[in-house]
């Protein structure tokens, strides 16, 4: 980025796609789990409460065994990765937290990062996850 005013835009386009993937991603994990692992990339990693799960298939499989939920998202941030991290590929960090009720579980607080990458087809730009990081705050266990 050669310009404060370029920088400005490209951190207001990804705090606009970090909003629209959040909306998007809670609501599938909620309402359309089976689509979930269509937000991912391929060979995108899923760190949940230290456990890696690795690859389409896998991140389907886990995803299934899951309970139902209602997630409420309290806070979302993101930030732009800068291009010589990521050998000029469009990636923004997008950082949530709020609630969780599992099925048959009590609501807990947790804290969810994502390492968004875009993906270029002929017709428009979609975000994929390429790293995700879950973990639940159980600050009474502290």
């Amino acid at each position: 980025m050669s310009t404060s005013v370029e920088f400005k835009t490209y951190v207001d386009q990804a705090c606009q796609a970090a909003e629209e993937f959040a909306n998007i991603y809670y609501e599938t994990m909620d309402k359309r789990r089976q689509a979930l692992p269509r937000l991912y990339l391929h060979k995108a990693t899923l760190i949940w409460n230290g456990n890696a799960i690795t690859g389409l298939d896998s991140l389907t499989n886990f995803f299934d065994m899951l309970p139902s939920s209602q997630f409420q998202v309290n806070m979302l941030d993101c930030q732009p990765v800068h291009e010589q991290a990521t050998q000029s590929q469009p990636t923004v960090l997008v950082v949530t937290s709020g609630t969780v009720k599992f099925d048959g579980n009590k609501k807990r607080f947790f804290n969810q990062n994502f390492l968004l990458t875009a993906q270029s087809t002929s017709t428009n730009t979609v975000w994929k996850i390429a790293s995700d990081c879950f973990r639940f705050q159980d600050w009474d266990r502290c």
